[in-house]
């Protein structure tokens, strides 16, 4: 990640980074010089090129420093949400093989449960923060940097950087190998100046968005900090904590999620005085409406809202709406150097422009691959072309509309929910014979998880006892929010396989009749 430090000194006494909590804030060259301890400590403790850490903490300043120290030293970075529950963490950690784990003191309890059973040493634990027993990351920073490598044998194109979770159809989220070639490409694409066009020491950014999603890691953290912005970080999502930072430190460029959006348009604390900086919005991670994004606009007097698209597997932006002639209608046109197809579904031929079908992306930006996973990178990857799981059609202009996904996923607040996974935790309790999990449509989330389950005879568990016995298993995005409902049966193909259509299309006539 040479690529964004090199600039770092250039930017010099620009404000880096703001902890939107407290205020505190650092330059340029004071994040470079935190960048060297801290990397070089990392190097002291056994730290090198291709070794995993997984970075397990909420928006902080200390997040963003800790990722390009590790980034810096060759080490990948696989971060997860901090709101995971011990198994989940501990399916993180053991997938990636990780050497090491960074908590902040909002994870460390969970933190510490899960590393007994991934085969983690307390030392082997760094906590932004101070917990009894861990090692402080403060400790990092009193390094004196001489141990920081200078002239590491680098292969942008190979050596991975990033290794983020993407929820398959099947089974437990995969790792997504990114590169730093990967990443590198499309901080580039998403800095152009028909996308983003951020200015050193103008623009001002918000981290409302988690930056353990890959969303916000690139767009907001890794192409605002190579453009000299200053990054405002937030932990988590408050109204009153959003409201203020924008209208404080008069955030220019908005990037959030369509629940965000939907906040901007109704919420009553929010007016058009609070948002007079802001000069555009890119809403992706999932659809938004038509009607939301003008709303807002006409509410707050934003000179731009666009729509963006993308994927884990492809750093992730293939798709947004140019600064001109941009739509509501779209999630836009194909950033620098990508380009996009739609092919027939059965037969993989490519199909005319206004013909629906499955879109599929080439760039530089795709991933590698699925770690451990050549069957799943097979059925993703096909000559080059990363199959999306996603309808959709190109229109005469070149924009792309996203209609449907083929893929099972649920998207809940533009984060992905693998039916599979809650499927297989239900048939775990005792009374539960069989389930099928869909997402039920909700204005504010996009999808609720909602279970369909089947009890074993003479068994009896209420829908209550269901909820909490998944709630203390996952994290809140993935819990059962679209309610349970019981069955005698759940409808499935010859093969076996769960038809979640017929589920679907029975949940949305029950809501329409």
């Amino acid at each position: 990640m040479g690529h964004l430090f090199d600039d770092f000194g250039r930017y010099g006494q620009l404000t880096a980074l703001i902890d939107g909590t407290t205020g505190r804030k650092l330059t340029y060259t004071e994040l470079q010089r935190a960048i060297v301890r801290v990397g070089s400590a990392l190097w002291r403790l056994g730290m090198r090129k291709g070794d995993v850490v997984t970075l397990f903490s909420e928006n902080k300043p200390e997040f963003l420093i800790i990722y390009l120290s590790f980034a810096a030293i060759g080490a990948v970075i696989s971060c997860v949400s901090p709101t995971y529950k011990p198994g989940e963490l501990v399916n993180a950690l053991t997938h990636a093989k990780a050497k090491m784990l960074v908590a902040s003191t909002a994870t460390i309890e969970v933190a510490k449960q899960a590393a007994i059973d991934a085969k983690l040493n307390q030392q082997d634990i760094i906590v932004l923060g101070e917990a009894a027993g861990f090692r402080p990351y403060s400790a990092l920073l009193q390094d004196d940097g001489k141990c920081f490598p200078e002239n590491l044998d680098w292969d942008p194109r190979e050596d991975l950087v990033a290794l983020p979770f993407s929820s398959g159809t099947t089974g437990l989220p995969k790792g997504v190998m990114l590169s730093h070639y990967n990443l590198v490409a499309n901080v580039e694409q998403t800095r152009t100046q028909d996308v983003m066009n951020y200015a050193a020491g103008e623009d001002v950014l918000i981290g409302v968005l988690p930056w353990f999603h890959i969303y916000g890691q690139t767009c907001i953290a890794l192409a605002g900090l190579k453009s000299g912005v200053s990054l405002v970080s937030m932990p988590q999502f408050s109204p009153e904590l959003f409201v203020k930072i924008v209208k404080e430190y008069k955030v220019t460029k908005l990037h959030i999620a369509p629940p965000i959006m939907l906040f901007l348009a109704q919420h009553p604390l929010v007016n058009g005085d609070h948002f007079s900086s802001v000069q555009f919005i890119v809403t992706a991670a999932a659809p938004c409406a038509a009607n939301t994004m003008t709303e807002v606009r006409n509410r707050l007097d934003i000179p731009q809202i666009r729509q963006g698209y993308g994927l884990t597997e492809s750093s992730p932006v293939t798709h947004v709406n140019p600064s001109k002639n941009y739509r509501y209608d779209t999630v836009g046109l194909a950033v620098p150097n990508t380009e996009f197809k739609v092919v027939e579904l059965t037969t993989g031929e490519s199909l005319e422009r206004g013909s629906e079908g499955e879109v599929c992306v080439r760039g530089p930006q795709v991933m590698k691959g699925y770690l451990g996973n050549e069957k799943a990178t097979r059925e993703t990857i096909k000559d080059g072309w990363l199959l999306t799981g996603d309808l959709g059609f190109a229109d005469a202009d070149g924009h792309l509309i996203i209609t449907d996904r083929i893929k099972e996923l649920i998207k809940y607040k533009g984060m992905q929910v693998a039916p599979a996974e809650l499927e297989s935790l239900l048939v775990t309790h005792p009374a539960v014979a069989d389930s099928a999990v869909i997402g039920a449509p909700d204005e504010r989330a996009g999808e609720l998880p909602r279970a369909y389950v089947v009890l074993k005879p003479n068994l009896h568990v209420s829908e209550d006892e269901l909820q909490k016995f998944i709630a203390e298993r996952v994290a809140p995005h993935k819990q059962l929010q679209g309610g349970i409902e019981f069955r005698k049966e759940i409808p499935k193909s010859a093969a076996g396989k769960i038809l979640r259509r017929i589920l679907k299309d029975e949940l949305l006539a029950d809501k329409t009749g």
